[in-house]
């Protein structure tokens, strides 16, 4: 490259960061957002990593003193990447403009334009040097307040008599959420919500919202490298044995597959499952990373009418609505305590995790014959070993975990760049049957990490910077028995996806999905699973109108078979996206049509949300789809966000089911949505 294309890129970059505005932040963590998660159907929260991502925008960390634990945070880069900015930075010293970043072989342009809004050039004080008068006058506040509602009555709703299951409360959802922050060394987190149908300040629920979580976070305090009282999350090896919080797996980003701990951090969700609640700590001893923690909770569960009163599921969805979840809720204590040590040494780091989860009441398994392995009993003691190596363009990562008592789970794969254009992964795991624990996120085909074996292999080729495709595949088996596989089962997954960009303007993918599972069959007094095919196919296509203007389109189409019965659908929308730089005005609205046979065919979209909330609404039977979502900045540090959306469906007359039932063939929600910051 000539020193006049590198005077002219050193010129766009510095523009570009003097001029980000709010609105421009906000895009810019959005499609950060939506190329992690667009493969995902889950209803993920992706309002921690949106707030993690917005906190590094406001707050770039120093690119000359950031450590491999805290670019882990930045998603979107793989262990080679980080690897290669550290090694860079020890051989040629301190970075001297962000710029240098594209001199680092093995990181491609995009990945490099994501990663700079959210680094710097420059210093970070420890905060023992820092005063209670820095605390009071240099921190950052924030406080939202949310509102949302179907606006259609739900049947839980209308019902009157008291003797039968209905919504106790009221159809609002309410969320308050309030973050202060000094630097990146403290952050206070509280979060308040009541969902639609709970009560509030009445009945059971004087105390107000339904669910409040609060945690006091402090960063580098001497040795202490982190300190959480209150709830927190624990992210350690692949996510075997000990992993709460976001967590990602298969996807288009082969990177992703391999997870990358990021340890003790606060837990800042308003999902109301899979947190700690208590005391943790990491302390540095030269090399080692040492993180005690402790945590009591009290857990929604069902409840057997023995004598006994042994615990028969747990309920995590949060949802307090009715006279029977409200019996649920906190019948269980738990108590979970333990240690993790973790050693680094440059391109090594080996960490063991121990710890053990202890009930108040008896776990009974359940007398389904696929139930014969589940976890039975009071207490349960995890322990795991892992390691990560970087060689040359290799990294090598494994975890071995054992549920004492019963069964193993083993997972260890590589990624290998083969060259500048190339890059492999390979993932190989083998879950027994008799595993437990109540903390993994590894990766996986089945509801958590058991009764599995699976070979995963990807691919990503780019031959040129406008070019990539990305392809992987996953052969799995399950060696017993499942919920509606009423035999050993075996499977497979195939995934392609070409994208074409030109420059920031024009943006093409085209992606292919298939999925091959056993189910059991509809017919007969005695299962026998068959195959189940599902099949998708996406086309995409974003470019640019004008300064500030973006459009989207994307059609895609879903084929379900199962024996002789094939469902099919497919969804059409646009997206138009107006976020103009400086404007104190910003929003975007989609209009969508669907069509789908039944809920096997359903689609999922990823939908643009208020300031923190996410929507990935799952699309079924025919209609059509829009939504209007906008940002009003009313003057500095007020922001008014809203979304209205509204779904037309033309062949039904009732949306829904039991309590969620709603009589018409409209369905509408609104959210409006009010920030404050000092």
């Amino acid at each position: 490259m000539s020193f006049r294309s590198h005077v002219l890129i050193a010129v766009c970059l510095c523009i570009g960061r003097l001029s980000y505005s709010q609105t421009e932040r906000i895009l810019i963590v959005e499609q950060v957002i939506e190329s992690i998660t667009e493969s995902t159907e889950e209803d993920f929260d992706y309002s921690e990593l949106s707030e993690r991502l917005n906190f590094y925008f406001l707050n770039p960390a120093d690119i000359n003193s950031v450590g491999e634990e805290q670019l882990k945070e930045f998603v979107f880069l793989s262990p080679l990447h980080i690897h290669r900015i550290l090694a860079y930075r020890e051989k040629n010293g301190a970075f001297i403009d962000l710029l240098e970043l594209q001199s680092i072989d093995g990181i491609d342009k995009e990945t490099i334009m994501n990663l700079i809004p959210f680094v710097k050039i420059g210093s970070v004080n420890a905060l023992l040097n820092t005063t209670t008068e820095d605390l009071l006058a240099k921190g950052h506040h924030d406080l939202i307040l949310r509102y949302g509602q179907t606006l259609q009555r739900q049947q839980g709703f209308l019902i009157q008599d008291t003797s039968k299951s209905r919504y106790l409360g009221s159809p609002e959802r309410l969320f308050v959420r309030y973050r202060y922050r000094y630097g990146q060394h403290v952050y206070l987190s509280l979060n308040m919500e009541k969902d639609a149908g709970e009560q509030f300040f009445l009945g059971k629920k004087l105390n107000g919202f339904d669910f409040y979580s609060a945690s006091l976070y402090l960063r580098d305090l001497g040795r202490f490298k982190k300190i959480v009282i209150g709830d927190y999350a624990l992210q350690f090896g692949q996510g075997l044995s000990l992993w709460s919080g976001l967590a990602f797996g298969k996807g288009a980003a082969i990177a992703t597959t391999t997870k990358s701990e990021i340890g003790l951090r606060p837990y800042s969700s308003s999902n109301e499952a899979l947190f700690f609640r208590g005391f943790a700590t990491t302390w540095t001893v030269k090399k080692l990373n040492i993180t005690p923690f402790v945590s009591y909770r009290l857990l929604d569960a069902g409840i057997t009418d023995s004598a006994d009163f042994e615990i028969k599921s747990l309920n995590q969805s949060g949802f307090h609505r009715t006279a029977g979840e409200l019996k649920n809720k906190g019948n269980l204590r738990q108590m979970v305590y333990g240690l993790n040590v973790k050693y680094n040494k440059r391109n090594l780091s080996m960490g063991l995790s121990a710890y053990r989860t202890v009930f108040n009441r008896f776990f009974e398994p359940g007398k389904n014959i696929y139930n014969k392995f589940r976890f039975s009993g009071l207490s349960l003691f995890n322990g795991s070993i892992y390691f990560n190596r970087t060689w040359r363009n290799i990294y090598l990562f494994n975890e071995v975990s054992h549920s004492f008592g019963t069964g193993m789970a083993l997972l260890n794969g590589l990624l290998i760049s083969l060259s500048p254009q190339v890059s492999l992964s390979l993932l190989h795991r083998n879950y027994h049957r008799d595993y437990h624990t109540f903390y993994s996120q590894a990766i996986s085909e089945g509801s958590g990490a058991a009764n599995e074996k699976g070979m995963y292999s990807g691919l990503v080729i780019a031959p040129s910077r406008s070019l990539e495709l990305a392809v992987y595949t996953d052969i799995f088996k399950f060696p017993w028995l499942k919920f509606r596989v009423d035999a050993p089962s075996t499977g497979f997954e195939g995934f392609s996806q070409l994208t074409w960009s030109l420059k920031k303007v024009l943006k093409a993918i085209l992606r292919y999905n298939i999925e091959q599972k056993e189910q059991n069959g509809d017919e007969g007094i005695v299962s026998i699973p068959v195959a189940v095919f599902k099949q998708n196919i996406r086309a995409e296509l974003s470019y640019v109108l004008a300064e500030g203007l973006q459009i989207r389109h994307r059609i895609e189409v879903s084929i379900h078979k199962k024996g002789s019965i094939t469902e099919e659908g497919y969804l059409i929308y646009q997206d138009l996206l107006y976020n103009p730089m400086q404007s104190r005005f910003s929003g975007n609205f989609r209009f969508a049509l669907f069509s789908t046979s039944g809920y096997n065919s359903r689609l999922y979209a990823y939908e643009n949300d208020v300031l923190y909330g996410y929507s990935v609404p799952a699309l079924q039977n025919k209609g059509i789809r829009f939504y209007l979502n906008g940002r009003w900045n009313l003057r500095r540090g007020l922001d008014v966000w809203m979304k209205y959306g509204i779904t037309k469906y033309t062949n039904v007359d009732e949306i829904g089911s039991g309590l969620e039932l709603i009589s018409g063939n409209i369905k509408s929600d609104v959210k409006v949505q009010f920030r404050f910051q000092l």
